[in-house]
């Protein structure tokens, strides 16, 4: 192990500094290096072996205090942004993936601590389970790094991020958007569209199943408590004919939730209705399950199994 900092030759203390932070973000602070300076660097990596603390400590002191002398001039002092990431507030979530991709986890890291937890969490659920780990321990452990090595990051992002596309909100698709879709078709049209789905592309068909509430599947899920809740925010002849043809055990469910007032005033729809409005009364209720969903009354995720449970 090497223990005594003033034997090391200056290869060697580059080769601790490239060790300490990686190479992507050593080469943001140190700049102008060749191709065959960097491999000389490589290979002194290899041969320093293991370094003490306290040599890890000098050297990033040394290199620390050297460039903010050296760099930071006084008629440069202006110049100096006061938030150097101040531009990520003028980018979109797709522009600060995009100018993320192929970026060192330690520089991922730096650039995630400057945004909300909102943009973190975008950014780590697009990246791999290896690097959003490495990121993830990067984030906790960014103390050591030399302000000169935050600064530099931030001008080349900058420079990264004017240089993508401009681009406009959008939605990448996926199960809940289908799910979405499928909630506008008729009855007979969204079971087909899934029985082909489970067939032709069974992961796509169980991501879809986690943001798909159907008439049916309400009476299987929802706890009596939201039943109530849902059958109270729909028009009580809605609810009446929307149970038209169901089996006579959920009729007895739904009006055993209602209020008993609601109880007496309920008239079951006799004689044969046209198809469109028993569909377009099951949909009115899927619509008022899905609103409840969006204000936050619970998550289908949840309901379904899916969700974090404490027993």
């Amino acid at each position: 192990m090497i223990t005594e900092y003033n034997r090391l030759s200056g290869l060697q203390k580059v080769a601790i500094l490239f060790s300490i932070l990686g190479e992507s973000l050593a080469l943001n602070l140190v700049n102008d290096l060749d191709q065959t300076e960097i491999r000389k660097i490589r290979a002194a990596m290899r041969g320093v072996g293991n370094v003490s603390f306290a040599v890890k400590k000098q050297v990033m002191e040394e290199f620390y205090f050297s460039f903010v002398s050296e760099k930071f001039q006084p008629q440069e002092e202006d110049n100096e942004p006061k938030k150097p990431f101040s531009f990520l507030e003028d980018i979109t979530d797709e522009q600060l993936v995009a100018m993320l991709s192929n970026e060192d986890s330690k520089v991922i890291a730096i650039t995630l601590a400057q945004v909300d937890s909102k943009k973190r969490m975008m950014v780590l659920d697009r990246i791999g389970e290896d690097e959003r780990n490495e990121v993830l321990l990067s984030i906790g452990n960014l103390q050591g790094i030399p302000l000169e090595a935050v600064v530099q990051i931030a001008h080349r992002l900058q420079k990264k991020a004017k240089g993508l596309p401009k681009t406009v909100a959008f939605s990448r698709g996926g199960g809940k958007d289908l799910a979405d879709l499928l909630g506008e078709m008729n009855a007979q049209e969204e079971e087909l569209f899934m029985s082909n789905l489970e067939q032709n592309d069974p992961d796509l068909a169980s991501e879809v199943k986690k943001y798909r509430i159907t008439f049916e599947s309400i009476f299987e899920i929802f706890p009596d408590n939201l039943l109530r809740d849902l059958m109270n925010a729909v028009d009580l002849d809605a609810v009446a004919m929307a149970l038209k043809g169901m089996d006579q055990t959920i009729t007895d469910k739904v009006l055993s939730v209602l209020p008993k007032k609601k109880q007496a005033m309920f008239e079951p729809v006799e004689g044969a209705v046209p198809k469109r409005d028993v569909d377009t009364a099951r949909k009115n209720v899927v619509s008022a399950a899905k609103q409840m969903e969006k204000d936050g009354a619970f998550k289908l995720e949840d309901l379904l199994g899916g969700g974090d449970t404490v027993e």
